[in-house]
């Protein structure tokens, strides 16, 4: 059966719309929730390393399954999967059950963006998959923007009976809205998504080769992964303090953030397929360094969503690229399980990273997290220029490392 491309990518990006309305809610209301419940920081720093060891041993299995028995059933359970999770955080009033809900979301996660990620690679060409995994982020982040504005709207809602108003906005409400959309993106995907994992061909079913250049690839992934994920668990609650303002202003302070994912990425991607992978990366990991060292001296809302964004339009450079260089380095009946091994190493580094950043806020300092991700993510910069090689002009074909 011959599948149309441009309307299958057109039915995953409006899904993962759907799916990733709660995200930036979630991130920015689970430390303070947290709190409400009475958490600590080591436990806050739980509820995120639980969602990336669900992930990290899931994903090995979820790829290899993805090349054996195809997508979409596995990107439709993904779905299913969102909606049970924020049944889950919309009941959760105690620490258990919130990590309970985020092994959930891990679970979910796992099936569902592995599944996006092959489907993306199966209908893009080559010389568009940087633009083309770069729109998917896109719609990602324009999901996070619309259900951000739903989210505090739902938060503030009230309703007036004889002339009393009454405050009815809560986390359950929120969460419960969000499952009833995972539901719609569901149905979506049941009705318009079709399988496109590609016949046999004999041609490229060999195993995947173990060349320096993908090993060098998962290392730096799991080393960036952690890294990043240090300051997850504390950033909020740092910010909060240092600047002594509430949730919604630096929600505020984050949208230039999501509109730079929500309007850059396919136009960055381009770049990566025109010029290759390696400066786009290069480019995304040199400012999230120097943006990480940057934060703890940030005096101002504005400042911090100045730099914010300019961190991020760089990531938003990076991002795409990397993706794309996955399925360069795969032929098409490895894809599930490349990806599977790719995400694996970043979730492994996320994993253990939030309970690093916890112990170094901590121990340390609450500045102590973010210098050691600026350091960190530096080093990973040299190390890709010095031994990184990639064309620098069309389609990546051929790579290797001195």
């Amino acid at each position: 059966m011959q599948i149309d491309a441009d309307q299958t990518l057109k039915t995953l990006r409006r899904s993962v719309l759907l799916v990733s309305m709660p995200f930036f809610m979630l991130s920015l209301l689970l430390p303070v929730q947290g709190r409400e419940i009475g958490a600590t920081v080591v436990e806050i720093g739980l509820f995120y390393s639980a969602f990336s060891l669900m992930t990290v041993l899931l994903r090995p299995l979820v790829g290899w399954a993805l090349d054996r028995f195809g997508r979409r059933a596995f990107f439709i359970t993904g779905i299913a999967g969102y909606a049970v999770a924020m049944i889950g955080f919309a009941l959760s009033d105690q620490v258990w059950s919130l990590t309970l809900a985020r092994i959930l979301q891990g679970v979910a996660s796992s099936l569902t963006w592995l599944s996006a990620s092959a489907i993306t690679a199966d209908m893009a060409g080559e010389q568009e998959r940087g633009s083309t995994f770069g729109r998917v982020a896109q719609a990602s982040s324009r999901g996070a923007i619309a259900g951000t504005f739903l989210g505090f709207a739902l938060l503030n809602a009230r309703i007036s009976i004889d002339g009393q108003v009454t405050h009815i906005g809560s986390w359950p409400l929120l969460f419960g809205v969000y499952a009833a959309i995972n539901v719609v993106a569901l149905i979506l995907a049941l009705r318009q998504l079709p399988e496109t994992k590609p016949a046999s061909t004999g041609v490229d079913d060999e195993p995947i080769r173990w060349s320096r250049t993908w090993l060098l690839l998962l290392l730096v992934t799991l080393i960036t992964g952690a890294s990043v994920a240090m300051i997850s668990p504390i950033l909020i609650i740092f910010l909060q303090e240092k600047l002594g303002v509430g949730v919604e202003t630096l929600s505020w302070a984050f949208l230039p953030t999501g509109l730079v994912w929500a309007f850059l990425p396919s136009r960055l991607g381009q770049l990566a397929d025109r010029f290759g992978r390696k400066p786009m990366m290069l480019l995304g990991l040199a400012a999230a360094a120097a943006s990480s060292f940057v934060i703890p001296a940030l005096g101002s809302v504005i400042a911090l969503a100045l730099l914010w964004a300019f961190q991020e339009a760089c990531y938003a450079a990076g991002d795409p690229a990397e993706q794309a260089l996955v399925a360069d380095l795969t032929g098409r009946q490895q894809r599930g399980r490349a990806y599977g091994l790719y995400v694996m190493c970043h979730d492994l580094g996320a994993a253990i990273g939030p309970l690093g950043g916890s112990w170094l806020y901590q121990t340390f300092g609450a500045r102590a997290p973010f210098y050691a991700n600026g350091v960190i993510l530096a080093l990973c910069a040299v190390v890709l220029m010095l031994f990184l090689r990639i064309p620098h002009a069309g389609p990546v074909t051929q790579v290797k490392v001195s």
